[in-house]
């Protein structure tokens, strides 16, 4: 794992910080600001609170990052990682493309039910919070979407060659749909919705698959 040699940014301001330059881990500290951003958003977050959170010096916080939004994109990044990594692990070994489908709904359902549906997704902040005003996060999150709208296609394609889904489905606009699905589910989340209440929303969605 990286780790960084970080040291203050003025002696005389932090003079609690003289001496040995302090040693943190980067990909430590980019979770507990994942879950900081998840949980409170992008605009809400000081760098006081984002220092508590990471339990760095603002100094230290600065010499990593340079800057709040520098940390949310670094944090960004790392969160699609794991998030690309979760839904590979949980869905290479799916018997057809309808199986699939339903494995990648049902994760994102999982993700937006009671306590971990409250601290939200960073996608949506990014959405929401950034891409209205700061252009290079609006390509971004526009990128990312439309990422995730041609796997979701694919899958659907997939599922019609191996006939678990009907063959009369559009793939590009159903795709579209559970695209929106998706989100809403993770936008709902944020009110603490419960499982069961979150698998029947996918199990009605896959009957469009029929």
């Amino acid at each position: 794992m990286k780790r960084i040699n970080t040291t203050k940014l003025d002696a005389s301001a932090h003079p609690r910080e003289r001496g040995r330059p302090r040693e943190f881990n980067v990909d430590t500290a980019l979770d507990r600001a994942i879950l900081y951003f998840r949980e409170h958003g992008y605009h809400a977050a000081s760098i006081a609170s984002l220092s508590q959170a990471l339990q760095l010096s603002a100094g230290s916080l600065y010499k990593a990052f340079h800057s709040k939004r520098q940390l949310f994109k670094a944090a960004f990044e790392r969160y699609l990682i794991i998030r690309r990594h979760q839904l590979t692990d949980m869905s290479n070994d799916a018997e057809s493309g309808r199986d699939k489908l339903f494995r990648v709904l049902k994760f994102y359902a999982e993700s937006s039910c009671a306590d971990e549906g409250r601290k939200g997704c960073l996608v949506i902040v990014g959405a929401v919070e950034l891409a209205s005003t700061d252009a290079e996060m609006a390509r971004e999150v526009a990128a990312i979407m439309k990422h995730h709208e041609q796997q979701l296609t694919r899958i659907i394609c997939a599922g019609q060659q191996d006939g678990s889904i009907n063959i009369a489905v559009e793939p590009g606009v159903t795709a579209r749909l559970m695209l929106a699905l998706v989100q809403g589910l993770r936008v709902l989340g944020k009110a603490g919705r419960t499982r069961e209440e979150m698998i029947a929303v996918v199990q009605t969605a896959m009957k469009l698959l029929d």
